[in-house]
């Protein structure tokens, strides 16, 4: 699909230097970004969603007490 998008100057230089520099078109790259964004935004809308089942509040949640407890300390284990 054709969009027309309105870029400032300096970014849009910096975006075709970065294009040429991974051998890729401007579209390309372009589409690349966004889904880059795209895909950060989902992770965090996972992770709201996680954290509001097994976060703080999870004394709350309707999983089992005990279960609960178990996967957040998986959860806190498997973080970088």
């Amino acid at each position: 699909m054709k969009t027309v998008v309105l870029v400032p100057d300096r970014l849009f230089h910096l975006a075709e230097q970065l294009a040429s520099r991974l051998g890729v078109s401007r579209s390309e790259l372009y589409t690349k970004a966004l889904a880059a964004l795209i895909d950060k935004y989902r992770d965090d809308v996972i992770t709201f969603r996680l954290n509001e089942i097994y976060g703080p509040a999870r004394n709350s949640s309707s999983v089992e007490a005990g279960i609960a407890s178990l996967q957040h300390r998986m959860l806190a284990r498997s973080k970088p």
